[in-house]
């Protein structure tokens, strides 16, 4: 199993994601003349990392807002998220226990008590769909002994919040790009939630 460790030795630690440019660089491609309209900055983008490391893991980095998936060897497709707002975000080492499209939410109690004004309304659930928070898709983190974290990579119905720490814990994609994130993610694929900077 890759540790966080083994990641920092390799020179392909989560500090390398955002901070090191010779981590995350985008992908070569031949020269192309410049788009009239910009390119998407949310949209997923292959980059190459500056170590080797194993296909179908997941690595996000909350301070600069980046999900990694990697393809193995020194690939990976890198993300624009939005994360947990301080104090919600739980660092750790989790695994895909469950993926579903456009998956009903109910918030936890945790989250009533916190602001029953925004929740309460939703205790009892809400059907999937374009107003759910979950979005188009959701990838639920499990930890072996515990089951479900309550901790999910979903989609939002709300794009302005990438970039940002003001969920709940989860980390967010736009619906459209998490769809592309479900797809590539197996069943089972490790997650590694990083810590954030104090």
């Amino acid at each position: 199993m890759l540790t966080r460790r083994h990641f920092i030795a390799t020179g392909a630690a989560i500090t390398a994601f955002g901070a090191h440019p010779a981590f995350a660089q985008e992908a070569a491609t031949p020269a192309i003349e410049e788009p009239i309209v910009p390119a998407d900055p949310l949209a997923p983008t292959l980059v190459t990392l500056a170590g080797i490391v194993p296909a179908n893991e997941i690595h996000m980095d909350p301070n600069t807002f980046r999900l990694y998936l990697t393809l193995g060897g020194d690939q990976a497709m890198r993300y624009a998220v939005g994360v947990g707002r301080p104090g919600l975000y739980e660092p750790g080492t989790f695994f895909v226990g469950a993926k579903k499209e456009w998956p009903s939410w109910t918030p936890t109690p945790d989250m009533i008590e916190r602001d029953p004004e925004a929740y309460e309304q939703f205790k009892d659930g809400m059907e999937g769909g374009i107003n759910n928070p979950l979005g188009a898709r959701a990838i639920y983190l499990f930890e072996p002994g515990r089951g479900d974290t309550y901790l999910r990579i979903h989609g939002t119905n709300s794009p302005r919040t990438i970039g940002t720490a003001v969920s709940n814990g989860c980390a967010r994609l736009t619906n459209e790009f998490v769809v592309d994130l479900y797809d590539r993610t197996p069943m089972r694929a490790q997650v590694y939630l990083y810590p954030r900077d104090v």
